[in-house]
């Protein structure tokens, strides 16, 4: 236990590196939720695995640390269950596009009203800095140290679009407003809603800093581009080049998959009445 004599303002902030883009997030998710008007009880919080996943600690709502990659079936299984919650999962984008890619490809085809913020700075950061799924090919890192990643890096927006997924942006931490505002409105969508979000880390990736991505970012909206058609978006995700594009890629609401489901449909699960519930049949047949 710790000594209470011990404690300072450093025992109640988050232990992610001076300057790490983790802060940067975590603000523009409580600048959201302000601006929502939600909450602290109506807001549940699930991560996975790495710095990036230690951000349910530090806000004041219900949170789920769990297991590597598993953030979205966990988040997923508890929307399920009570679709009054408003779900976040967090992940970075080895926990995400790594360990849980097989959950990120199938949530995206899915409409599960969740919001996913993945914390994407081309590195594992908690591990100490070896290559991640979206680390550009050539990098040199701890695990890739003479020659730097052989791999093509994922596009995870051309697979969300690829999916058509309902709700499709990017973000960038080094703009605070612009990010909180693009959470917020991914909140407030019914339906997945999908934010990858690029994080500098300014330990481990020496490439991808915070003037690397302000020299190259640029607000899709503010040029005029309506989120609306699926090829535009496809194209629009494929620009990874001297110029970045982050805001709003695609967004469609449609029907959730709470509201289709035959048990779902009569209302919140953790409400329904299971009196008259037997397994008694099942048991049988297992048996």
């Amino acid at each position: 236990m710790t000594d209470m004599k011990s404690l300072s303002t450093e025992s109640y902030t988050p232990d992610w590196c001076p300057g790490c883009g983790n802060f940067m997030i975590l603000s523009a998710i409580k600048k959201a939720l302000i601006k929502l008007n939600i909450k602290e009880r109506d807001v549940l919080i699930v991560s996975g695995i790495g710095c990036s996943s230690k951000l349910p600690q530090w806000i004041n709502t219900f949170g789920y640390h769990g297991l590597h990659g598993r953030g979205l079936p966990v988040g997923t299984g508890a929307k399920i269950a009570n679709k009054k919650l408003h779900v976040i999962v967090i992940g970075g984008d080895g926990d995400v596009y790594g360990e849980g890619m097989n959950h990120f490809i199938h949530a995206l085809r899915k409409n599960i009203n969740v919001t996913l913020l993945v914390h994407d700075n081309q590195i594992y950061g908690l591990t100490k800095g070896q290559i991640s799924p979206t680390s550009i090919k050539g990098a040199k890192t701890k695990s890739t140290p003479l020659i730097g990643g052989l791999d093509d890096s994922i596009n995870p927006l051309t697979l969300a679009v690829a999916q058509r997924a309902s709700f499709i942006a990017r973000g960038f931490a080094g703009d605070l407003v612009h990010l909180s505002d693009m959470i917020a409105e991914a909140i407030d969508f019914k339906g997945f809603a999908f934010v990858d979000i690029f994080q500098p880390c300014v330990t481990f990736n020496k490439l991808n800093t915070f003037d690397w991505f302000r020299s190259r970012v640029y607000d899709l909206q503010k040029k005029g581009y309506k989120p609306n058609d699926i090829g535009k978006a496809f194209k629009k995700s494929l620009e990874l080049g001297n110029k970045i594009p982050i805001g709003v890629f695609f967004k469609e609401e449609r029907q959730l998959y709470e509201d289709t489901h035959p048990i779902l449909k009569t209302g919140t699960l953790v409400k329904q009445n299971i009196d008259n519930v037997s397994i008694n049949k099942l048991l049988d047949e297992l048996c």
